[in-house]
């Protein structure tokens, strides 16, 4: 999105690393937020397409919950979705007034959520040792509410909402990287984490590469972002501050 970024913040204590969280695929997982916004976009279709549209967004998910099926060059889910309404005729520039209306739902019935596994025992552990910022391009709708639903609320020092990464990260980064050391973690290298390898930064993915270029080298990588807690723990309680090795890719499996 190509909204001006947005951040909301306590008075952060002076801590000199950071761990700078994208929020969908990464802290909120599950795919009901993308087949709500398959729902309202297919609702400019005829009843039996929009069905056919949203049951094979669906089936695509249910194989590929990260949203990168195999031939659609999908980055993510929210990308599927735009893909496959192309294929119905749904024009692009109607798109966005279907995700504004999917995000009204986030987190409810309508656009379920669920929490990485440990996730807040982790960031809890974790916001001793450093600076905990959420950066999405997700519009500032219900994010506060999925937080809670998560189980998360309280525990970020800034949250930046419309960022328009990779562009809108540097604001991100001209804020952070002055405190000291950040570790940005992602599910999409492009848009989380090539920004802040660019500017130094260490990276953690969370996914698969298989799909992606050869230029992706993150610092640590895993399937699931709970594979990742000891590295980036090790990282925090390092004070010297250079990564040990970074973890493996697990099996793939749902995220």
């Amino acid at each position: 999105m190509d909204a001006v970024s947005t951040s909301e913040r306590k008075s952060v204590p002076y801590r000199d690393k950071t761990l700078l969280f994208d929020f969908d695929g990464t802290l909120s997982l599950g795919v009901g937020p993308v087949v709500a916004y398959a729902r309202a976009a297919a609702q400019q279709l005829p009843a039996d397409e929009a069905r056919a549209l949203v049951k094979t967004v669906v089936a695509t998910l249910d194989e590929h919950p990260s949203g990168r099926a195999p031939g659609t060059n999908a980055i993510d889910g929210y990308d599927l979705v735009r893909l496959m309404s192309a294929d119905h005729g749904i024009r692009p520039e109607t798109l966005g007034e279907a995700y504004l209306a999917s995000r009204a739902h986030l987190g409810s019935p309508l656009a379920p959520v669920v929490a990485p596994d440990g996730i807040a025992d982790f960031l809890s552990e974790a916001r001793q040792h450093a600076n905990l910022v959420v950066a999405t391009n997700a519009p500032d709708i219900r994010i506060d509410e999925a937080l809670e639903v998560l189980g998360l609320a309280g525990l970020f020092d800034a949250t930046y909402t419309s960022l328009g990464k990779p562009n809108g990260m540097a604001a991100v980064l001209d804020e952070w990287l002055p405190r000291g050391q950040v570790l940005s973690i992602g599910d999409v290298w492009v848009n989380d984490l090539a920004p802040a390898h660019a500017r130094g930064a260490l990276t953690a993915l969370v996914g698969s590469t298989s799909d992606e270029t050869p230029d992706v080298t993150p610092t640590f990588s895993a399937h699931h972002l709970h594979d990742l807690y000891p590295a980036i723990t090790e990282w925090l309680r390092d004070s010297s501050s250079s990564p040990s090795s970074p973890a493996p890719l697990t099996t793939p499996s749902e995220r």
